[in-house]
């Protein structure tokens, strides 16, 4: 029994996401679904790749993960699925698979394109009903990659990378509580290092939020791995006015 997770900006309000789960359900009724969230920001694709990044390596090998965060639903944007990291992956080709391409490079995308495997009619406002869900369905059911469609090799991709490029790095989320997520690793990122984001220069690293003083904003070592800039009980995000995609410079220290 594989699971399948669903990732998506539905909210909960809807029948969108209970929809998706008849869907599934009626094609293999012993399927172990599992919401990673359905509070993606709407029409915010970096915020769903960032987050399917944080969540899906938790999972074990052969889980189906659905994200669908689509704003170009029902053009001509391609439906894929994509193996990966010993899982696989469905849902628009429009950056979100971004960072789980970064993490395993050896990747195969396909381009959905067998219509059998559709739900009919298919609506051109909810393919998560009429295209992935019931795809994810099919591959829990050990349908081949290979049926599903045609292998592509230019899948779409967020402009920001998961890695820093020179000196400057990137904030590649910011979370609900205002943590500013960059792309900082601790590998690139020395004893000492101070971070600079729009003139404010942050050195010290906490241990856990609340070592933080009032107003102090500090870096902490998050949960996905990543460097993020804290304030404790605060946004870090509000103080120093800054959004997805802008850029944080790092600069390591020497004795010269």
């Amino acid at each position: 029994m594989r699971a399948i997770t669903l990732l998506t900006d539905f909210g909960c309000a809807d029948y969108f996401v209970g929809a998706m789960k008849g869907v599934i359900l009626s094609i293999n009724p012993h399927a172990a679904i599992v919401d990673i969230t359905h509070e993606i920001p709407p029409q915010d694709v970096a915020a769903g790749a960032f987050t399917l990044l944080a969540a899906y390596d938790v999972f074990p090998a052969g889980t189906i993960h659905v994200a669908v965060v689509d704003p170009g639903v029902g053009s001509a944007r391609r439906p894929i699925v994509v193996s990966a990291a010993d899982q696989f992956f469905v849902g628009p080709d429009n950056g979100i698979f971004t960072y789980i391409y970064d993490r395993d490079p050896s990747f195969a995308a396909f381009h959905i394109n067998n219509t059998k495997h559709f739900r009919q009619p298919v609506s051109t406002t909810f393919h998560g009903r009429d295209i992935f869900a019931p795809v994810a369905a099919q591959l829990s059911n050990e349908v081949r990659l290979e049926s599903l469609g045609s292998l592509i090799t230019d899948p779409v991709r967020l402009p920001i990378p998961l890695k820093p490029e020179g000196p400057n790095a990137r904030i590649i989320h910011i979370d609900r509580f205002g943590n500013l997520i960059t792309n900082v690793t601790r590998d690139i990122f020395p004893d000492g290092a101070t971070l600079v984001v729009n003139g404010r220069s942050i050195s010290a690293i906490k241990d856990f939020f609340g070592e933080g003083v009032a107003d102090e904003l500090f870096g902490i070592w998050g949960s996905a791995g990543f460097l993020e800039i804290a304030v404790n009980g605060g946004s870090a995000a509000e103080i120093l006015g800054v959004n997805p995609g802008d850029s944080v410079e790092t600069r390591i220290h020497t004795d010269d």
